[in-house]
């Protein structure tokens, strides 16, 4: 694997972390729980 390769899926994992990812508490993603809060 090069640095580009992992810096892409460091990436891709932090958009996942911070908008797919469904949380227990809440039963929805981030971005699903910004999205009703706003």
């Amino acid at each position: 694997m090069t640095i580009e390769e992992i810096a892409k899926d460091i990436d891709e994992y932090i958009e996942f972390y911070n908008n797919e990812r469904i949380q227990l508490r809440t039963k929805m993603s981030p971005f699903e729980y910004r999205q009703g809060a706003a």
